[in-house]
């Protein structure tokens, strides 16, 4: 079985971080795994999003027209990829930034106010771990306590983040749930 999660935002909202630590989770789980990094030449404010392929053999071609997820962060990275997102997949949007749904009632969508959220836990740098923690939460596409584990390995070399950090995972993890 082979399931593609698109993670996209703009540049500095942590986008190309959580696609990594997806990565290094479903390979800690012993799954194949690419992870296609994109972003524009702005860096911060400019489009940024990685695809994610996780396979339990190996994977032919990490691009893909249609994934089966989607992280959305921002409006316009909704509006781009919303529509491509194979039937059945999980669909998150940021609905801190992001005012409107992604108008399918094919796909499981789910609102989280990462942002707000994030600044609840006393830093808005967290969204995107509350964003990945819903996603992980919502999908099971990954062990939870298993993704907890790779988050702290992330911020070892500044262990004064990974408390937030695993607060924001989650805060991500009851939002799915009371949804």
């Amino acid at each position: 079985m082979q399931n593609e999660v698109m993670f996209a935002g703009f540049g500095g909202q942590g986008i190309l971080l959580i696609g990594n630590i997806l990565a290094h989770t479903a390979m800690e789980e012993g799954f194949e795994v690419a992870w296609v990094p994109s972003y524009g030449p702005e860096m911060r404010g400019g489009t940024a999003y990685c695809l994610v392929v996780i396979s339990d053999r190996p994977i032919g071609s990490p691009i893909v027209r249609n994934p089966m997820h989607l992280i959305a962060m921002n409006r316009p990275s909704l509006e781009k990829f919303a529509p491509v997102i194979k039937p059945n997949g999980v669909v998150v949007i940021n609905s801190s930034l992001i005012p409107v749904s992604s108008g399918r009632d094919d796909v499981d969508e789910l609102l989280v106010p990462a942002n707000d959220i994030a600044k609840d836990l006393g830093s808005v740098k967290v969204a995107n771990i509350v964003a990945l923690g819903a996603f992980v939460a919502r999908s099971k596409i990954v062990d939870f306590e298993r993704i907890r584990k790779c988050v702290q390995e992330q911020f070892a070399s500044k262990e004064k983040l990974i408390p937030i950090n695993m607060a924001a995972l989650d805060a991500g993890k009851k939002a799915a749930m009371s949804k």
